[in-house]
C-alpha cells in the first residue's frame, strides 16, 4: 500500500554521507559506526629529523585531528548502559508489548549522549556479524527530541534519518504510518532517544509528545534507549503517563566520577592513566598525567567530557608549541566548561594541597 512518500521507502544504506550529515540521519549513523580513530606511529627522533618540514608538517597535522578525535574511553557508565539494554533487547525480541527499556539520566557533561550512541554502535556492529550480507538492515535509529517538541514534530525526527520526504498534504497518522512501515522494513530493533529533557510533560503539546513515543514503542518491535539531563525532576515519573513509564524502564544514573574514597581515586587515576596511554607525543613521559590526577579531578569536577576535552587539549596545544608533553602549564592554556570552572572554584583548597604535594 502505498504511503506519502509514494510507497514504502527503502533507504539506501550504500549512499555516502556528505561531510555535514549528522547522526540523527541513516548516513551519518552509518559513518559514525564505521568510523575508526587511527593512532598515527611515532617516528624516532633520527626519523623524524630526516622528513622535509613540509612532511613533517604533514604529520604533525594528523597528530593534530587525532588528537582532537581521541577514542573514547569505556567508563562504568558506558558499560552499564551497554550490558543492560543488550540483555534487555533479548528478552524484548518475542514481546508483543509491554517490553522493558532503559533511561540514561544526569547532570550535563557526565557522558549520556556518549554512552547512548556507544550503546547503538556496539549493537548495530554486533548485528552486522551475525548477517554480514544483509547491507540493508538498519536495526537502530537515533533521534532527539526538538526543543518544546510537538508529536508531530517527533514524529518528523524519526521520518529524518530515514530520509522520508512528504508532501505538504501529509498528516501526523500518514508520517508515523511511513517510519513504522519502513523500521519494520530494515529490521529496527533499537530505538535511542536523545535529549528527553526537551520534552516538556507541563504542556498540552509535551505531554502529547510522550504519549507519541509510547505509540512508537507499542508499534515497533524495539527496545527504547533514552537519554536526558535529570529527567526525573522534569516529572518524567508523575502521573498516570509517569506510572506506566516508571514500570517499563530502567534507570541509570550517569553521574560525574567521585574522589571521596581511596577506591573513588584509583578509578580515576586508571581513567587518566588510560587517557595518557592513547597520546602520540614525542616527548611526554608516561606516568605523567596520573601524578597529577588530583589536578586534573578538581579542575574538572570529575566530569569525563571535561577531562577529555583538557587533556585533547593540552596535546594539540603540546603539538604546536614543540614541547610535544602534556604539563600542567599547557593545562592551565586549555579553557573548561563553566560547570568544571564552578567545581574548580569549590575544591580549590583541595587543588592547591595536590600542587603543593607535587612540588614536595
Amino acid at each position: 500500500m502505498s504511503t506519502p512518500a509514494s510507497r514504502t521507502p527503502q533507504p539506501d544504506t550504500e549512499d555516502l554521507a556528505p561531510p555535514d550529515s549528522p547522526l540523527t540521519t541513516k548516513e551519518g549513523w552509518r559513518r559514525y559506526v564505521e568510523h575508526e580513530t587511527a593512532a598515527p606511529t611515532l617516528l624516532s627522533a633520527a626519523e623524524r629529523a630526516a622528513l622535509t618540514a613540509r612532511v613533517r608538517g604533514r604529520q604533525d597535522d594528523r597528530r593534530r585531528e587525532y588528537h582532537a578525535d581521541l577514542p573514547l574511553v569505556n567508563t562504568p557508565t558506558i558499560r552499564k548502559v551497554i550490558s543492560t539494554s543488550r540483555l534487555l533487547v533479548q528478552l524484548n525480541r518475542h514481546q508483543v508489548s509491554a517490553r522493558r527499556g532503559v533511561i540514561l539520566s544526569g547532570a550535563s557533561g557526565t557522558g549520556k549522549t556518549t554512552a547512548l550512541t556507544q550503546l547503538g554502535r556496539a549493537h548495530e556492529l554486533a548485528t552486522r556479524r551475525r548477517h554480514p550480507r544483509d547491507r540493508s538492515r538498519l536495526p537502530v535509529l537515533y533521534v532527539t527530541v526538538p526543543p518544546a517538541a510537538t508529536p508531530k514534530m517527533l514524529a518528523t525526527e524519526f521520518a529524518r534519518f530515514f530520509g522520508l520526504t512528504f508532501p505538504a498534504r501529509a498528516t501526523h497518522t500518514d508520517i508515523v504510518d511511513a517510519v513504522c512501515a519502513t523500521a519494520a522494513h530494515v529490521h529496527v530493533d533499537l530505538v535511542l532517544v536523545d535529549e528527553l529533557h526537551n520534552l516538556n510533560l507541563g504542556s498540552r503539546a509535551g505531554a502529547e509528545a510522550s504519549d507519541q513515543l509510547k505509540y512508537f514503542a507499542e508499534r515497533l518491535p524495539a527496545t527504547f534507549a533514552y537519554a536526558g539531563i535529570d529527567v526525573e525532576s522534569q516529572g518524567l515519573f508523575a502521573g498516570t503517563r509517569g506510572r506506566q513509564i516508571a514500570g517499563r524502564f530502567v534507570v541509570i544514573p550517569a553521574v560525574p566520577f567521585s574522589y571521596a574514597t581511596n577506591a573513588d581515586k584509583d578509578a580515576w587515576r586508571g581513567l587518566v592513566s588510560t587517557l595518557e596511554t592513547m597520546l602520540r607525543l614525542h616527548e611526554h613521559t608516561p606516568g605523567t598525567l596520573p601524578a597529577m590526577s588530583d589536578y586534573l579531578f578538581h579542575r574538572t569536577g570529575g566530569m569525563i567530557g571535561s577531562l577529555s576535552h583538557l587533556i585533547r587539549g593540552a596535546a594539540v596545544l603540546a603539538i604546536e608549541d614543540g614541547s610535544e608533553a602534556v604539563t600542567e602549564e599547557l593545562l592551565e592554556l586549555v579553557p573548561v566548561d563553566f560547570a568544571a570552572e564552578q567545581s574548580e572554584q569549590l575544591t580549590a583548597p583541595a587543588k592547591a594541597t595536590g600542587r603543593r604535594r607535587r612540588a614536595a
